[in-house]
């Protein structure tokens, strides 16, 4: 049976103890990852993946059939992104659990998501400009007339230069939310404020709304944190938020909650629009399927993509008098 694996697979079988030794490896390992069989034998799990994965995955806790995206190291010291399938076996005999491992290069795929995001981010950008410049616009026109005052000599000078830095500061958080959508994602996970990323979103798409005269409502609540990547989740409730405002004919109101359990974190996005039909609400996500007259539909796609990568869940519903609910379920 390893021959038969060595000479057809064109992924890598890794076969571990319950120690997470490496007991077997297929020799096409040689070939995907440049290391010669007899040097992995005996080395451990974590010394062959990238320090992130070490703190997300421990493969003797994973579930029959598992599957995961892992980077494993290739040996001219470069990550490559792998699929990596976990099934758990016990001998009978000695009562003790081998793990099988099928690690599958997927580079090429993380190459091609990893170019639709930064075309969605793109499109966001150009979507928001019309209201980021009207928003930048307002503080433009305040600070010229005050230095205008200014040079006629008039007195209060200090007030105006407090009103002056407020409003440069406003258009510095503004610009700077808008720059964070053009940065590449990262994947560099720790304990991160739900509440923060949220305000941090409502900055950037708050002109947005206004435009459309639409009010955002979002109460903060403290010490509410998730172990992710910042990056990719404001990315996700930027889809969200944005997807809401869109949704939106007439002026309403879109509520953002965070309800914390003790099993699970939700974060709901509930918007007053004309609601999804039930028959195209399991559609949403599909590659260039979209209810919007404008949009190419990679938003929820994309959106799925990320959540799943933390394990974290979208949920989809009609309200019960009009608008729609978008519930991010992350699991504690």
């Amino acid at each position: 049976m390893l021959a038969w694996v060595d000479q057809y697979n064109n992924g890598i079988i890794i076969l571990l103890n319950d120690e997470e030794e490496l007991l077997f490896v297929s020799k096409s390992v040689e070939r995907i990852l440049a290391y010669n069989v007899a040097d992995l034998i005996g080395m451990h799990w974590n010394d062959i993946i990238s320090p992130e994965d070490v703190k997300r995955y421990i493969v003797r806790d994973s579930e029959m059939n598992q599957i995961f995206n892992v980077n494993v190291l290739h040996k001219n010291g470069k990550y490559i992104w792998t699929e990596c399938t976990v099934e758990k076996m016990e001998d009978q005999t000695t009562s003790k659990n081998y793990y099988m491992l099928s690690l599958v290069d997927i580079t090429d795929r993380k190459d091609a998501e990893e170019l639709m995001i930064r075309s969605e981010k793109m499109s966001v950008a150009g979507q928001l400009a019309a209201g980021i410049a009207h928003e930048i616009r307002n503080p433009l026109t305040s600070l010229k007339g005050f230095l205008q005052l200014l040079q006629a000599g008039v007195p209060r000078k200090e007030t105006y230069y407090d009103i002056m830095i407020d409003e440069i500061d406003k258009m510095e958080t503004i610009t700077s939310e808008l720059l964070f959508i053009s940065k590449p994602l990262t994947d560099q996970r720790k304990q991160e404020s739900v509440s923060e990323m949220i305000e941090d979103v409502v900055i950037l798409l708050e002109p947005q709304a206004n435009l459309n005269n639409i009010v955002i409502l979002f109460n903060p609540v403290n010490d509410v944190n998730i172990y992710c990547d910042r990056s990719q989740i404001k990315q996700v409730l930027i889809n969200l938020l944005k997807n809401a405002i869109e949704a939106m004919d007439e002026a309403g109101m879109i509520k953002i909650e965070i309800h914390p359990s003790d099993e699970s974190i939700n974060i709901k996005v509930i918007d007053e629009g004309p609601g999804v039909p039930e028959d195209l609400i399991h559609k949403l996500g599909e590659p260039f399927f979209t209810t919007k007259k404008t949009g190419t539909g990679l938003g929820i796609m994309i959106t799925r993509q990320i959540l799943e990568q933390h394990h974290a869940k979208l949920e989809i519903a009609n309200n019960e008098l009009k608008g729609s609910t978008f519930q991010i379920n992350f699991p504690i």
